[in-house]
């Protein structure tokens, strides 16, 4: 699971597909996850990009 913000959502769907061979689901950040930091950058996250 790779949490991204709107510059690096690309960069993460990338990894995901290289990584895993599979087409990753995209899903908004909500609720507590609210305050998480993009892992590319330190901006808030804004999508969670994962492998399941």
């Amino acid at each position: 699971m790779i949490y991204a913000c709107e510059e690096h959502v690309d960069l993460a769907i990338d990894t995901i597909v290289d990584e895993f061979e599979t087409f990753p689901m995209l899903s908004k950040v909500e609720g507590e996850e609210l305050s998480t930091t993009c892992e590319y950058c330190q901006n808030t996250a804004v999508y969670v990009v994962a492998n399941e």
